[in-house]
C-alpha cells in the first residue's frame, strides 16, 4: 500500500511545483485527496530570464507564471520562495568543484537532497507543514511497524527512484509522492492536466541540467574554469592528440575526440580516464571500460542501514539499468562487486542500490576497479585522476 492511501487524514502540504506539468497535476491531486495544499516554486536562478531555452532548463519567469496559474486553477495558496543562494551554493558550485576535481556530479540527486528535502523541507515543516508533495514518480510505503520505504514507480518507464536514493526515513516520512502509484504514460497525465484545465498540459518537459539551459555543459564549464590545453594520451603514454580542458570530456565518450591518428586496430577509441592532475585525459578501446568493482563514500540509507554482505541490484545512472551486485559496509565505505563487469562508471556518481523495488540507499561513487579483455582485472582508479563523465556517449561535444 503506497504513502498516499496511507494518508487518511488530511494533512498540510506544501506543494513544490516548477511550472510543469507533472508537479501541477500532483498538487492538483494532492488537493482532491483532501489535503490542506498550498504551492510554491522555488526561485533557484539569480537571473530568472535565462534559464530556459525551449524544453531545455527552468526556474525562469515563465515557469514561475505557469505554476502560479496551476496554483489558481487548483484553487490552492501560492507564494514563491528565493532558494538561489542556496541552490548557487549547494548545486551550481558543488557541480563546477566536482568537475575541477575530476568527477561526475548529479545536481538532480543533489538538488534533492540539499534543496528540495533539505532546505525547503526544513521552513515547511517550521512553519508548520505535514509533509512536501512533488511530481517524482517513485513511492513511498508505510510498513505495519511504521517504518517507511522508497520503492521504484508503478511505472518504470517513468521511474525517478534513483535521483531520490539520498532521502533518508525522517525525509520520507514527510514526502508525498501523488504520481508514483499509478501506471499512466506521460501523455496520460498531460490529459489529466487538460481536463483538470491546466494550462501546463502541452508544455515541453525540461531535460539535461537546469542551470545549463542552451545544453552545453563543455562551455559552461569553461567559462567558468577557463581554457587548460592539455595532452590526450592513449594507454601507453604516447600522444595522440590535445584539448582544450580536461573537464569537457566524459568516461566512455567516443565523438568529438579531434585525434588525427587512428588507433593501430582501426577501431574507435573512448575516454577512459581524465587525470586533473596533469591535465591529460586517456583513450583506448571499449573493452578497457569495464569495470568489476568499486567503492563508494558518503553513504545514505532508506531506512536502517544493512549490516553484512548482501546481494542487490545496482542502478549506476539516472537512465540506465540495473545490474546485480554483491555489496557491503566496510568501515562507513560501501565496497561493491559486479556480476558481470559494467561499462562507463565514473567517480563522483550515484550508485543506488535496491532490494527488489525497494531502494536501499545511495553512495558516492569514489574509485573503480577496471577489467580489460587482454589483462584482466587493472590497478584500482581513484575518482582524483578518473573521468568527469560516466555514461558510454556517443553524443558530439558542443
Amino acid at each position: 500500500m503506497t504513502e498516499t492511501s496511507q494518508r487518511s487524514r488530511p494533512l498540510r502540504v506544501l506543494a513544490a511545483m516548477s511550472g510543469g506539468v507533472d508537479s501541477a497535476v500532483a498538487a492538483a491531486r494532492a488537493a482532491e485527496a483532501g489535503h490542506d495544499v498550498t504551492g510554491v516554486h522555488l526561485a533557484l536562478s539569480a537571473n530568472p530570464q535565462s534559464f530556459r531555452t525551449g524544453a531545455r532548463g527552468c526556474c525562469t519567469i515563465e515557469d514561475s507564471r505557469d505554476a502560479r496559474r496551476a496554483a489558481d486553477v487548483i484553487g490552492i495558496p501560492f507564494y514563491v520562495w528565493d532558494l538561489a543562494e542556496r541552490f548557487r551554493e549547494d548545486v551550481v558550485e558543488d557541480f563546477v568543484a566536482e568537475y575541477e576535481a575530476g568527477r561526475t556530479p548529479n545536481p538532480c540527486l543533489r538538488c534533492n537532497e540539499k534543496i528540495k528535502f533539505a532546505a525547503l523541507l526544513d521552513k515547511a515543516l517550521a512553519l508548520g507543514f505535514d509533509a512536501v508533495c512533488t511530481g517524482h514518480y517513485a513511492q513511498v510505503i508505510l510498513r505495519e511497524d511504521g517504518t517507511r520505504e522508497l520503492h521504484r514507480a508503478s511505472d518504470m518507464a517513468k521511474d525517478q527512484s534513483y535521483v531520490l536514493g539520498v532521502l533518508d526515513e525522517k525525509q520520507l516520512a514527510h514526502a508525498l509522492f501523488p504520481l508514483g502509484d499509478t501506471v499512466t504514460t506521460k501523455e496520460e497525465i498531460r490529459a489529466e492536466a487538460e481536463r483538470r484545465g491546466l494550462a501546463v498540459a502541452k508544455k515541453p518537459d525540461s531535460h539535461d541540467i537546469c542551470f545549463i539551459a542552451d545544453g552545453d555543459t563543455q562551455g559552461f564549464l569553461s567559462r567558468r574554469l577557463g581554457r587548460a590545453e592539455g595532452d590526450i594520451v592513449d594507454e601507453s603514454g604516447t600522444k595522440v592528440g590535445t584539448h582544450e580542458g580536461a573537464y569537457g570530456f566524459t568516461i566512455g565518450q567516443r565523438k568529438g575526440l579531434r585525434i588525427g591518428t587512428p588507433a593501430p586496430d582501426g577501431k574507435p577509441r573512448y575516454v577512459l580516464d581524465i587525470s586533473p592532475v596533469d591535465n591529460t585525459v586517456t583513450v583506448g578501446p571499449a573493452a578497457s571500460l569495464d569495470v568489476s568493482a568499486l567503492t563508494a563514500i558518503k553513504p545514505r540509507w532508506c531506512g536502517t542501514a544493512p549490516s553484512g554482505p548482501g546481494t542487490y541490484t545496482a542502478q549506476l545512472r539516472a537512465h540506465g539499468g540495473e545490474t546485480e551486485v554483491t555489496a557491503e559496509l566496510v568501515d562507513g565505505t560501501l565496497e561493491v562487486s559486479f556480476t558481470k563487469p559494467v561499462r562507463g562508471v565514473a567517480p563522483g556518481q550515484a550508485i543506488v542500490l535496491y532490494d527488489g523495488t525497494r531502494v536501499v540507499g545511495s553512495a558516492t561513487i569514489a574509485t573503480t576497479v577496471r577489467a580489460t579483455a587482454e589483462v584482466g582485472w587493472a590497478l584500482r582508479t581513484s575518482g582524483s585522476s578518473n573521468s568527469v563523465g560516466g555514461v558510454p556517449d556517443d553524443r558530439p561535444v558542443r
